[in-house]
């Protein structure tokens, strides 16, 4: 039918507007029937209330979602006293509607809902039934129930009817007999079905959750026990949890499509055997803690307590989407968040790869979880946003088909009819746009009767009106609620599609059937560019840094995997918490965000850190050529390869040093290496120590050390052996002369030999330790005897009691 609003963005605008409106009458509280004393507080939801219309009214429960003919329909809701005066006389009336012709359009339905006080154009209070209430002082509430016969509202045929309850009366300060308050919401009327086709209508059950599985695992008897940072699912996953709920839900449903983050079904599944939680605080470290651990420990872990509630979740949910028409479409892994990767690390190395890695773990993830084919080529950014950056990434994520709020793709000015639902944007790409009104009712939690029954009959109001526009071309809607989708607005969402299906204008079908029908080539395909983006969700957007140091992690893991004997204990969770760090699921609770990639950044830092070289301080090295020793510790539980140690000289005319062999490490042992060098000069040499990874790519292994090697007796030992042999000479030349004069004082001419010993009697003889022997100069000893790896054997230039004589102790450790 032709639109009779004045303007496509006019009626949009009063869509809206009645929406916000809508929602706040919705959340108005029932309260205690107690006077609040004057001038104190008033009831919350008292902005419906005037001094001319003081009172509030909700309507809680509609018996009859649709007429029916010859049919009766019970309202029951509260009646509340906003004002400062008493209630006279007053009762509850529901009103005939207006002309009593059904609501066409759309915009016509936004109007109606956007009236905040009684108008004539509401109807016309029927004589009966009415309602009668008691006074009421300020503050007080009342509930009614109002019975009407379908006949007695005079519907002049099938269609959309306003139907309002109000209450007549008059207060204490104003005696005039008026309408005192009103509600309002919409009635299908459908008493011969029309041979109009109903409308393919798609609604997506997101099964999500914020990342819990850790990168930290703990090895219990060969079996790695997966660790969680928190124990939330355990109740999620249990009767009257918020999945739980989702599951039982969504399998009384047809044609549902399910939405699934398959890090989630990995969280289940590892939650199906034995796990462990870190306890709180124990996940990440300060910057200044650096003796405080992030490796999982038994003593910052508790066990997990949700194994058989995962169990049981997991098995109802294979159930629930193994029925006929329903569809699987599977996230990427851990669902990263493709509009802030888009818009602030689109351009940093590694960035496609993640993704990529990320669409096909999680179709694998999903398949293999529940045992059902899946779709994996659909991108659903944040909201349902779409800017030109998003669409782009998407496709470079090799993601065909968006899933698209209407608010992105807003519907042309000159088009009187709502379109389809899939419409092309270029670049080989279709999108599914959502149906902004209608997703927009089940954005919140609708916690309330009244809450519930407005979103209720306002989506059966809006679908009716739709399957109407043009009766034989069906449309195809997208339902889109938010992925954190509560248990009870997901129950809401469940009744109004089972109660348009009964009606039969609208039939449930999965995505596949609504993305492979027809695009009308009226509807707005246009991708707004990316200063269009609302500038809220841009708000939430992880930050440039986030993302950058994500990758930047996965630079270091490729690192330590090369050293790895046994890698898949390590690349697995890794890489899963890497892509973690990136879901869009942090955009609810950013600084949980941060404390995840912190733990990931630290636990990666830690276990390359675990293979180290101690440290220490400074070596002697005495004399021309000796041995600098120097130990690499490997404090992991797996042995290391594909490492070398590189000591450089900082001064090379100083001290050479020769090159040692590769390294094998065995798992939680030390390793000394020994590396032949020369010495040229005397004097302090400062040496670093950098581990390389081998082959045909080598690249830095951690942290470098630092150390001083002070050289000595180089040039001063020949010295020593000049100034030695000149002494001897003296002394000679001294016995000689005094053997001169003892032979002339006895008359011999002769040499006499001397007594035993008596060449030393003055301590400077040549035997062991005299003059040129450099062995007794050793370093400072650090107190570390030779750690577990050593062979045992007395290294070269030591004596015998094992301590090298030409460098210190290797083993310097913290």
């Amino acid at each position: 039918m032709p639109e009779r609003a004045p303007g496509r963005r006019a009626a949009r605008t009063a869509r809206r507007l009645a929406g916000a409106l809508g929602a706040a009458l919705a959340l108005l509280p029932a309260v205690p029937a107690v006077a609040l004393p004057a001038g104190g507080p008033r009831p919350a939801g008292e902005a419906g209330a005037s001094a001319e219309s003081p009172v509030v009214m909700t309507i809680e429960a509609v018996n009859k979602p649709v007429a029916v003919q010859n049919g009766t329909v019970t309202i029951t809701g509260h009646i509340t006293n906003s004002g400062k005066s008493v209630l006279k006389s007053a009762h509850a009336a529901v009103r005939k509607p207006w002309s009593a012709k059904p609501l066409t359009t759309r915009s016509e339905l936004a109007t109606v809902a956007s009236r905040t006080t009684p108008l004539n154009t509401d109807g016309i209070d029927l004589e009966s039934p009415q309602y009668a209430l008691n006074e009421l002082g300020p503050g007080q509430t009342q509930p009614y129930t109002l019975s009407v016969a379908v006949s007695d509202l005079q519907l002049t045929g099938e269609g959309v009817y306003e139907l309002a309850v109000d209450v007549w009366g008059s207060t204490a300060d104003n005696q005039r007999d008026r309408a005192l308050g009103i509600a309002r919401t919409f009635l299908p009327y459908d008493p011969t079905p029309a041979e109009a086709q109903p409308s393919k209508v798609t609604t997506l059950w997101p099964l999500v959750h914020a990342p819990v599985l850790a990168a930290q695992t703990m090895s219990d008897n060969d079996q790695t026990v997966p660790v969680l940072r928190n124990d939330s699912l355990a109740a999620e996953f249990a009767p009257g949890g918020r999945l739980y709920e989702l599951v039982e839900t969504g399998s009384t449903l047809t044609g549902l499509t399910w939405v699934v983050d398959p890090d989630l079904l990995d969280t289940a599944f590892a939650m199906t055997k034995r796990y462990r939680v870190q306890k709180p605080g124990t996940g990440t470290k300060n910057d200044n803690d650096k003796k405080k651990k992030v490796a999982a420990k038994e003593e910052n872990t508790v066990e997990g307590t949700g194994s058989a509630a995962a169990t049981a979740w997991l098995e109802k949910l294979r159930a629930a989407v193994a029925k006929n028409g329903s569809q699987v479409v599977a996230l990427p892994y851990a669902d990263p968040d493709i509009a802030s990767i888009a818009h602030n690390a689109a351009e940093a190395d590694g960035v496609d790869a993640a993704l990529g890695k990320a669409a096909t773990a999680g179709r694998l993830t999903v398949e293999g979880r529940l045992a059902v084919d899946t779709r994996s080529d659909v991108a659903w950014p944040y909201g349902g946003h779409l800017d030109q950056q998003i669409a782009g990434m998407a496709q470079r994520a090799g993601s065909g088909l968006l899933l698209v709020n209407g608010a992105s793709l807003p519907e042309p000015d000159a088009l009187k009819y709502t379109p389809t639902a899939v419409r092309p944007i270029g670049n080989g790409q279709n999108a599914v746009v959502a149906d902004e009104e209608i997703s927009a009712l089940f954005e919140g939690d609708l916690g309330t009767p009244q809450a519930q029954t407005l979103a209720v009959q306002r989506f059966l109001a809006e679908t009716f009106v739709i399957s109407r526009q043009e009766p034989q071309n069906p449309r195809g809607l997208l339902v889109m609620p938010p992925r954190e989708l509560s248990a009870t607005t997901a129950k809401v969402l469940a009744t109004a599609v089972q109660a348009a299906q009964a009606g039969k204008w609208v039939e449930p079908v999965k995505l596949d059937v609504l993305a492979q029908g027809p695009a009308d080539p009226k509807a707005n395909g246009a991708v707004p560019a990316a200063t269009d983006y609302p500038a809220q969700a841009r708000a939430s957007e992880l930050p440039s840094s986030a993302l950058t140091d994500t990758v930047d992690v996965q630079a270091k893991l490729d690192t330590l995997m090369q050293v790895l004997t046994l890698p898949q204990r390590v690349r697995g969770p890794f890489s899963a918490a890497m892509v973690r760090s990136m879901s869009a699921e942090w955009r609810a609770d950013a600084p949980a965000g941060s404390d995840y990639r912190r733990g990931v950044k630290q636990y990666l830092d830690e276990l390359t850190d675990a293979v180290n070289v101690p440290r220490k301080t400074s070596i002697t090295f005495a004399g021309d050529t000796g041995v600098l020793q120097v130990s690499v510790r490997n404090d992991l539980t797996q042995a290391v390869t594909n490492l070398k140690l590189v000591l450089t000289p900082q001064q090379a005319n100083r001290l050479k040093v020769h090159p040692a062999e590769e390294l094998v490490l065995p798992a939680s042992q030390s390793v000394t290496l020994r590396f032949p060098a020369e010495a040229q000069n005397n004097g302090p040499v400062q040496v670093t120590a950098q581990l390389w990874t081998t082959g045909p790519n080598p690249k830095p292994y951690g942290s470098p050390q630092s150390f001083t090697v002070e050289v000595t007796s180089v040039t001063n030992g020949v010295l020593y052996v000049f100034g030695g042999g000149l002494v001897l000479l003296l002394l000679a030349a001294l016995r000689f002369f005094r053997q001169r004069k003892l032979r002339v004082a006895n008359d011999d001419e002769g040499d006499a030999p001397l007594a035993d010993g008596a060449a030393d009697e003055d301590g400077d003889g040549d035997g062991e330790g005299g003059a040129g022997d450099t062995s007794g100069a050793a370093a400072p000893d650090d107190g570390r005897g030779a750690g577990p790896g050593d062979d045992g054997q007395t290294p070269r230039a030591s004596t015998a009691d094992g301590r090298d004589r030409a460098t210190s102790d290797e083993k310097v450790g913290p």
